[in-house]
C-alpha cells in the first residue's frame, strides 16, 4: 500500500514537472510571437508562478516519490542501474534549468515589468527568449529518457 502511494506521487511529480515545462514553453512562444507588450508580460509572469506552483511541487513530489518507492521496494536508488541513470539525467536537466534558464527567466521578467504597461520590448528580451525555449528542449530531452527508463524498468 505505501508503495503504491510512493509511487504514485512520483508519477504526479512527473507529469506535473514534464507537462509544466512543455506547456510553459508553447503558451510563451506563442505569446511572444504577439509582440505585444501586456500579452507578452502576462505571460512572463505566469512562467514564473507556474514554475514555483507546478515545477517545484513536481520536483518535490517526484523526488519524495521516488526515493520513498525505492526505499519500501528495496531497492538501492544509489547502487540500482537504471535508478542512478535515471537519477543523473534528471540532475542534468537540473544543472541546466538551474543555471541557465532560471537566470535567463530572472532577466526577462525584469525587463517585463519594465515594457508590462505598454512600453517597447527591447530586441535583448526576443533574444533570451530564444535562448529559453532552445536551452529549454535540450533541458527536457533528459527528463524525457528518465520516464522511458523508469516506464521501461517497471518502477
Amino acid at each position: 500500500m505505501a508503495y503504491d502511494v510512493l509511487k504514485t506521487l512520483h508519477l504526479l511529480g512527473v507529469v506535473l514537472l514534464i507537462g509544466n515545462v512543455t506547456v510553459t514553453s508553447i503558451w510563451k512562444l506563442y505569446a511572444d510571437r504577439t509582440r505585444d507588450p501586456r500579452t507578452i508580460a502576462f505571460a512572463q509572469r505566469l512562467v514564473t508562478i507556474t514554475d514555483w506552483f507546478f515545477t517545484f511541487w513536481g520536483i518535490v513530489l517526484l523526488i519524495a516519490g521516488g526515493y520513498g518507492a525505492a526505499w519500501v521496494a528495496g531497492m538501492d536508488p544509489l547502487r540500482d542501474d537504471w535508478l542512478v541513470w535515471s537519477e543523473a539525467l534528471f540532475v542534468v536537466a537540473g544543472v541546466i534549468w538551474l543555471f541557465l534558464l532560471v537566470p535567463i527567466q530572472v532577466r526577462q521578467a525584469r525587463m517585463a515589468r519594465g515594457f508590462a504597461a505598454g512600453g517597447e520590448i527591447p530586441p535583448a528580451y526576443f533574444r533570451l527568449g530564444r535562448q529559453w525555449i532552445v536551452w529549454g528542449l535540450v533541458a527536457t530531452v533528459p527528463l524525457v529518457a528518465a520516464t522511458w527508463i523508469m516506464v521501461r524498468k517497471g518502477l
